[in-house]
């Protein structure tokens, strides 16, 4: 079990996000103090589809993923998450319960910030209330491109697309993109709404044309120019 932050610590990670970071010490101390660190394993459940929103989480480290999931148990994957990004938002301004299922990638640590704190600082500081509007906007325009890119690109393009948006995100080496996130072939074909054998012949073509190369779980895009093309970017 990873060591409890302090609250110097938690106030620290908060502030490095966008939707606390331009709060005053005072404000985030206060804030650290009302919030809880929990630490999860690969594949364990922050929470799951349904569940009362009544946390927002702050990652400290490690990453996650939002899952969409279907009656019939098909899974989407909506976004990965990492170090002092947030997870949360629409369920803290509407009160309903969770839209999507959130599980870590790797272990995690979180700061579990409650609703009413998250309302509160809101209320008394602008700043908040505008960091998560544009945090909400992101959202919608993240899902518009999705659904964008399954109707109007094949399997080759929403792999492209997604490799490039993950490099965007989180490549380890600006000067060879390394991806290196912990997603397996079944995360990304959760992504691009395909399955995972498919995704892997689109992976093998990507390298034999010398554009990624795949080492298990990571991948460096060699051509990142050729995959944008590909993406229709």
């Amino acid at each position: 079990m990873r060591p409890q932050l302090t609250p110097e610590q938690a106030a620290a990670v908060l502030g490095s996000t966008h939707v606390f970071g331009a709060l005053d010490r005072g404000s985030l101390l206060g804030l650290a103090a009302g919030s809880r660190q929990r630490t999860y394993g690969r594949g364990q459940y922050l929470w799951y589809q349904g569940d009362p929103g009544d946390h927002l989480a702050v990652v400290c480290t490690g990453l996650v993923k939002v899952v969409l999931t279907s009656e019939q148990g098909d899974e989407i994957v909506l976004v990965t998450l990492g170090r002092h990004e947030t997870v949360g938002e629409l369920a803290i301004l509407d009160g309903s319960p969770r839209s999507a299922s959130v599980v870590a990638v790797e272990p995690t640590t979180v700061l579990m910030v409650p609703r009413a704190a998250v309302l509160e600082a809101m209320a008394a500081h602008p700043a908040v209330l505008d960091a998560v509007l544009r945090s909400l906007g992101q959202l919608v325009r993240r899902l518009t491109e999705q659904t964008g890119g399954l109707v109007f690109l094949d399997l080759a393009g929403r792999v492209a697309k997604v490799l490039l948006q993950l490099a965007q995100r989180h490549a380890r080496d600006d000067h060879q993109t390394v991806l290196d996130v912990g997603l397996s072939q079944s995360d990304i074909a959760a992504m691009v709404g395909a399955t995972r054998p498919a995704v892997n012949r689109i992976l093998q073509v990507f390298a034999s044309r010398g554009l990624i190369s795949v080492d298990g779980r990571v991948i460096v895009l060699r051509d990142p120019a050729a995959l944008r093309r590909r993406a229709g970017l």
